[in-house]
């Protein structure tokens, strides 16, 4: 065998430890026009609130430097609707994730966070990395670069005996605690709940007081498009499994919208599983990222083009993937008319959280003109998107009456399609605690429901030397853990085993690596354990060569309170209450985690979801292993008691599982209430 070459890598991150360059102050680097950037904000300020942005961002610097920046801070904020302080992007080095013993910090965990920052940030991964917007359209890390300066140089600055406090992309400072808490503690876009709207979070972004942080951007864990592809490749199976009736997806067709972030995982993920995906996508440079990076095979610019290959491969019955580069609404209407249904299988993952400022480019526009009318013409650019919206919907009513198969994606699609005026409400009603019924399901509700309440997510480990052979090995301990555990589980655990399985088997050849080294794995509560304690044991006995980085997404069993997605299977009424989300993250910084963030919006979008998530790192200590064992264990039981709670059987079979291996376990159990008896009893 050929042998690998060793790798090697060299740069200064020794400007990381200084802070803000102030004396001198850098050269402005210009506009970039070789990255995507995020569209101008709609917002308008009055003067007084101009001023009052202003002053917030020119707080940050000495007072001497005021005549300077404030000029050009004011020139930001009338063109982009925000300051991101472009003076200061770094460009002294390459940003991206790299080996940890490169980074100024005096403790691993903190150069942990150095790490995953910067891979947030990293062009090959980020949306608009010179907006520190990582996905979503408007997912940020931060709100500016000098609140990327001040964060690093506190993590070079970070003992153990420290925690660094984020208030919504701004570092409130260092803080004295103890080895056991969390080195970092995030909360991103917490409000008043009054206050927690969309015309709120605009002021306040462009004001310089909060941020949209998403869910994995703003908590510094975003691992690129492979992120989602893992619960794509699971969604689009289990739909198949479940609508069409097969595990062959050999000649099905999924549609959908989106190569950014988050869905450009699709395209991936429908190849994985056999089938032909259609995606279409109006920007032009995320058509160009995703084909570069091999995630998209075929490029078209018209719907007969696009239409006509589809046809094609769906008669050769070949995996493909193609990227039509179009507005998605032009596709739907294009299918109407056609003789004969081309697709089995469709969704939609445009970034409807964020509507009306980019996330849905409507059907009369171009991309590049959208992104203009957005700030200059609001008022005409929401009327448009109205428009699109119902004429997307009565597309998808007519193709779904033909035998086509759709879902929310819980991107707020069916959401911001019902407040557009579209007919997409469940003719006989229903809905629990004000959250209406739609026509078609989230797929929380329809397919992923029910692995979430196994106690199955989305589980991530980063490798901090960037070796790719180190993720080699980590792939190869997580499968032998999974052959482990697989004979040993009863049905329906066996089968969401039986399909992680076949995904770590096949994920290096995949080639799912978008910057750092790094994968996801579907696991449960006892997986989850299991391979971190093998991953700390590798570590400790020196066959991985650096500490890794634990995490999940936040959408995920307990992470996330969302009524449009990750709790939509909830009927008991709580679907619209917050607690798993908020007690999810004071319990993981309770028991070990390194950080831990909690969010306002996130997928579904502001005011309409809470979320959280952590990172933890191994690092081959005993002090490791036992706080893994005892944090990731808490991460996945908090939302398996939560959903059984709520009446979901799959949730009660798992936490009566967790009690019996777990004695200290103990949790209330629900009484099922005979349906006859309720009859009797209302109609009194």
């Amino acid at each position: 065998k050929k042998k690998k070459k060793k790798m090697t890598t060299t740069v200064d991150l020794s400007s990381l430890a200084r802070g803000i360059p102030i004396s001198p102050l850098p050269s402005h680097p210009e506009f970039d026009t070789s990255v995507p950037h995020a569209p101008p904000r709609p917002v308008k300020l009055t003067n007084e609130l101009k001023s009052l942005a202003l002053q917030n961002a020119l707080r940050y610097f000495p007072v001497e430097t005021h005549e300077v920046l404030g000029p050009e801070f004011a020139a930001e904020l009338k063109k982009y609707g925000h300051i991101y302080m472009y003076r200061f992007r770094p460009t002294s080095y390459t940003m991206k994730a790299y080996p940890l013993s490169l980074y100024p910090a005096k403790c691993a965990f903190a150069a942990c966070m150095q790490l995953m920052i910067m891979n947030n940030l990293d062009h090959r991964v980020a949306q608009y990395p010179h907006e520190l917007v990582t996905y979503g359209g408007n997912g940020q890390v931060f709100q500016n670069w000098a609140q990327y300066h001040l964060v690093m140089q506190y993590l070079s600055q970070l003992t153990e005996e420290q925690t660094l406090v984020m208030y919504s992309g701004h570092p409130l400072g260092l803080f004295p605690s103890t080895k056991d808490a969390p080195r970092c503690v995030i909360t991103n876009g917490m409000m008043i709940p009054r206050f927690s709207t969309k015309e709120m979070y605009e002021v306040l972004f462009a004001q310089g007081n909060t941020m949209y942080g998403q869910m994995t951007a703003g908590s510094w864990c975003y691992i690129g498009p492979q992120g989602i592809v893992h619960g794509t490749t699971i969604t689009v199976l289990n739909a198949a499994r479940k609508y069409l009736g097969r595990n062959d997806l050999k000649g099905v067709v999924y549609l959908s919208s989106g190569l950014g972030g988050m869905s450009g995982a699709q395209s991936k993920a429908a190849v994985i599983c056999g089938a032909v995906a259609i995606i279409a996508e109006t920007d032009l440079s995320a058509v160009k990222k995703r084909h570069s990076q091999g995630w998209v095979e075929h490029i078209t610019t018209t719907v007969e083009e696009c239409l006509t290959l589809v046809k094609k491969l769906k008669a050769e019955k070949k995996p493909a993937s193609v990227a039509f580069h179009g507005n998605v609404v032009s596709l739907w209407e294009s299918l109407v008319a056609e003789k004969e249904n081309i697709v089995e299988l469709a969704s939609d993952q445009t970034s409807c959280h964020n509507v009306f400022g980019g996330g849905y480019i409507p059907v009369q526009l171009t991309h590049e003109e959208a992104n203009k009318m957005i700030s200059a013409d609001p008022e005409q650019f929401k009327s448009l998107v109205t428009e699109s919206l119902k004429r997307q919907i009565s597309a998808v009513n007519i193709m779904a009456e033909r035998g086509v198969h759709f879902w929310d994606y819980g991107n707020s699609f069916l959401l911001e399609a019902q407040r557009a005026g579209a007919d997409v409400l469940d003719a006989n009603g229903g809905g629990v605690s004000g959250v209406p019924k739609f026509k078609y399901p989230s797929y929380v509700q329809h397919i992923m429901g029910d692995v979430f309440s196994l106690g199955f997510g989305p589980f991530r480990w980063i490798c901090t030397s960037c070796d790719e052979k180190d993720l080699e090995k980590t792939d190869d301990i997580a499968r032998e853990v999974l052959e482990r555990i697989e004979p040993t589980v009863p049905e329906p655990i066996k089968g969401c085993v039986q399909d992680n399985l076949l995904w770590i088997k096949q994920a290096g050849a995949n080639k799912l690596v978008v910057g750092s080294q790094a994968r996801i794995l579907y696991a449960d509560m006892q997986g989850r354990v299991e391979i971190a304690v093998a991953f700390n044991t590798a570590i400790r006995e020196g066959k991985i060569s650096a500490p890794i980085v634990l995490s999940r997404d936040h959408h995920d069993v307990s992470g996330t309170d969302s009524p449009f997605r990750e709790t939509s299977n909830i009927t008991d009424g709580s679907n619209v209450c917050a607690d798993m989300a908020v007690q999810n993250v004071i319990g993981d910084a309770a028991r070990g985690a390194t950080w831990v963030s909690i969010h306002n919006g996130g997928g579904v979008g502001w005011g309409e979801v809470m979320n959280g998530g952590f990172g933890f790192v191994l690092d081959g200590s005993e002090t490791a292993e036992a706080k893994a064992r005892d944090m990731l264990s808490w991460d996945v039981s908090n939302g398996i008691a939560r959903r059984c709670w709520g009446g979901n059987d799959n949730a009660n079979l798992a936490i009566k599982r967790a009690m019996e291996k777990n004695p200290n376990l103990v949790v209330t159990l629900p009484t099922k209430t005979e349906s006859s008896l309720l009859e009797k009893i209302v109609s009194l």
